[in-house]
């Protein structure tokens, strides 16, 4: 099944090597493996050996099948674990300091063509979306959540203003085993609003970042990669969706110090505390002509930053479920 999935198109390739600017002699960590291809390309871009090593870390099995090769290599290793996990999965190798971390966040290539992991709603099959293929799936969800938690998912993370009424309608009309019955009600139930978008695309995309908890991954990644980067170490952050870019943004303009000024009343935190990284590099988004190649690079946008030689900032617990 796997020979027959179209293969992965790393997303501005190019510009995450650059941000990354990876040397010979350097470790480098990519918190999300999927098809291999920044791993790849970092291992080619200092020869292959050159890199001192390189870890990939991914809690999705099939990408670790799909890699069976590259564990092979004397100077890589795959970690079957989220990457929220870093700091502990690579403490327990005896690595406390990297020089480089890239993230490409969101579902892959490889996940949404296939339909049997119910990712997608553009081919039926299992409504279940679970990145790990462990836990609590989407049916589970839909089928057992209330109403108002159901809309709340669809409506916080999917930006859907159809919220209520999907929500009401699910409750209404579960339960639901295939990706194609969810599809039909949704779009039943709203209707087409853009031209180009099937109308079920925001549910789907909210479903699977509550599932997977992606937000919530995110910040824990994040923060384990402010640890875990050396002084002059690379972060370089794909993102898809306007709810992931606006954390990796919001994370780097306070790590930074780059905050709007607070008031009397309320300083903010970033005054009190050294920066852990420089100013982030300006956004980039894809080409015109990558967009035209690959149209799922339409969404994305990397963020790159340095960082200082000032310890990490505490970890902050944040509030709400739903994604990473």
């Amino acid at each position: 099944m796997m020979a027959a999935i179209a293969p992965h198109t790393p997303v501005m390739l190019a510009e995450v090597l650059t941000a990354l600017a990876l040397r010979p002699g350097e470790t480098y960590v990519d918190a999300t493996l999927g098809a291999g291809g920044y791993l790849r390309a970092a291992r080619a871009g200092v020869g292959g050996a050159g890199l001192a090593h390189a870890y990939g870390f991914d809690r999705d099995p099939a990408a670790h099948a799909l890699n069976a090769d590259l564990d092979s290599a004397a100077n890589v290793t795959l970690i079957h674990r989220p990457f929220a996990e870093m700091v502990a999965a690579l403490g327990e190798r005896g690595v406390t300091a990297v020089d480089a971390i890239a993230f490409d966040i969101g579902v892959s290539s490889m996940q949404l063509d296939e339909a049997a992991r119910g990712f997608s709603f553009q081919a039926d099959g299992p409504l279940d979306m679970r990145m790990s293929q462990e836990g609590p799936s989407a049916a589970d969800f839909v089928n057992t959540a209330s109403e108002e938690a159901i809309a709340d998912v669809l409506y916080h993370l999917g930006d859907e203003r159809g919220a209520r009424r999907i929500a009401r309608a699910i409750v209404a009309d579960r339960p639901f085993a295939r990706t194609g019955e969810l599809a039909a009600l949704i779009r039943r139930v709203i209707g087409t609003r853009e031209p180009g978008k099937d109308p079920a695309t925001r549910s789907f995309q909210a479903l699977r970042i509550h599932v997977n908890d992606e937000l919530g991954q995110l910040d824990a990644g994040l923060a384990a990669a402010e640890q875990l980067l050396r002084p002059g170490g690379r972060l370089a952050v794909v993102s898809f969706h306007s709810a992931e870019d606006r954390r990796v943004k919001a994370f780097l303009r306070e790590r930074s110090g780059s905050e709007p000024a607070g008031s009397r009343h309320l300083p903010p935190q970033s005054a009190t505390r050294a920066p852990s990284f420089a100013k982030p590099a300006k956004a980039v988004r894809p080409s015109a002509a990558e967009i035209a190649r690959n149209p799922r690079a339409r969404s994305a946008t990397l963020r790159s930053a340095v960082r200082t030689s000032a310890p990490a900032w505490p970890a902050v617990v944040t509030a709400g479920g739903g994604g990473a």
